[in-house]
């Protein structure tokens, strides 16, 4: 038994032995914490204050220092205590992400946020840490130079205390889907080994496309992607990627959040969206990209507007050959030829649409009882459904300007 707890006792300190502790600073703590936490080998990571020289601070104290601080007082800075098994990650590598991770040339800022609780910062806990971010500090301001960045204003300095912020605080980005990530990297990355340098970057394809520009470990770019662009079928590109991979756009927005949506034409940024936004505030985006407010397809689609009588589009669909009629952003399929009738009233008429491919929703403008039907995946208007069709069907009347067609056999 003694030899067993003996073992225990021995197993208990190697696995202490691997697991280490350090602290950084690089900014508002909400994205540093989420972005540790994600590496593998971080084993916690943990939002809190550190570097101070005050007793007990709290997030409204640390806020009311930042630009006003009172003499022989040093301010907290917003940090991340990560605890680590150095088996699995090396104490060098999580350094270097942490130079990757924002722009440690600011000084009392991290990009729009000022002061200085948003200062750069290491605090190490043992000599070999101490060692590794001076050695690489001194590396990564070589490689700033050649970039045109400023000297390195990050502390390093040993952990005196780390205070734990506020519970809201931890796992905040997790606790708040809506938003988006602050990227202030500055696109400057260590040299990787020589087989897997390899730097792959997009260029435009001319016409109009879609770019989002994406981050490592960033929760409201998964979320757009899962609730937004994994449904997308629309003939509009879209792209994925990181802003040190684009080539040869001409771009207005500052890349400093994620996700952002930029919306090109001919290589040339027409307008962007910052942060997370949900599949219907999307969609009614991208209809003012490939549509244009102004324009027919737009007022029927977000404005509920009715094309004309025999319309244009209406003469070019009434007759098609075999096949379906997809939603002109989305392009999920909503109606079938199979269904389609002539009602002779001058819009398209179908009997029913696609399964689960549209909702209904009571409409009582104009003085009158109607059911207005609605694509289920970009919630655009298409028109209403009826109780008039011949053999007592419904007769869904749908406007042409909002579907685009394609024949079966493609």
């Amino acid at each position: 038994m003694k030899k067993i707890l003996l073992m225990i006792g021995v197993f208990a300190m190697m696995l202490q032995a691997k697991q280490q502790t350090i602290v950084f600073a690089a900014g508002c703590f909400w994205g540093v914490e989420k972005y540790f936490e994600s590496i593998k080998g971080v084993k916690k990571a943990v939002s809190g204050y550190a570097g101070g020289n005050y007793a007990n601070p709290d997030y409204d104290k640390v806020l009311s220092y930042r630009y006003n601080t009172p003499e022989g007082v040093i301010n907290y800075t917003e940090s991340v205590k990560i605890v680590y098994d150095d088996s699995i990650i090396s104490t060098e590598e999580l350094i270097k992400r942490f130079w990757e991770l924002h722009d440690p040339t600011q000084g009392n800022r991290q990009g729009n946020d000022k002061g200085n609780n948003y200062r750069s910062a290491i605090f190490y806990t043992n000599d070999t840490q101490k060692q590794i971010a001076f050695q690489t500090m001194q590396e990564y301001q070589k490689l700033l130079n050649k970039a045109g960045f400023g000297k390195i204003t990050t502390e390093i300095k040993y952990l005196d205390k780390f205070y734990i912020a506020e519970e809201y605080h931890q796992n905040y980005l997790k606790k708040h889907p809506y938003g988006y990530c602050p990227n202030h990297k500055t696109g400057v990355i260590f040299p990787l080994k020589k087989e897997k340098n390899i730097i792959s970057y997009i260029e435009p394809l001319g016409g109009k496309e879609i770019i989002v520009i994406d981050a490592s470990f960033c929760p409201y770019c998964e979320k757009f992607k899962k609730d937004v662009i994994s449904g997308y079928k629309g003939d509009i590109p879209i792209r994925i990627v990181h802003k040190d991979r684009l080539k040869g756009f001409k771009l207005h927005s500052k890349l400093d959040v994620t996700p952002t949506i930029l919306f090109i034409k001919n290589s040339k940024e027409v307008f962007s969206h910052k942060g997370y936004i949900d599949p219907k505030s999307f969609y009614k985006v991208l209809g003012k990209f490939k549509f244009g407010k102004d324009s027919e397809a737009y007022k029927v689609a977000f404005n509920k507007s009715t094309d004309n009588r025999f319309c244009k589009q209406y003469d070019i669909f009434k007759d098609t050959p075999d096949g379906v009629f997809i939603d002109k952003l989305s392009g999920e399929p909503l109606f079938d030829t199979r269904d389609r009738f002539n009602s002779h009233s001058g819009w398209l008429s179908f009997y029913k649409p696609i399964d689960g491919s549209v909702i209904y929703k009571d409409d009582n403008s104009y003085a009158m009882h109607r059911v207005e039907v609605i694509a289920k995946k970009s919630g655009i208007h298409l028109g209403h459904v009826f109780n008039d069709a011949p053999g007592g069907k419904k007769r869904y009347c749908i406007n042409a300007t909002v579907l685009e067609f394609i024949p079966r056999d493609k």
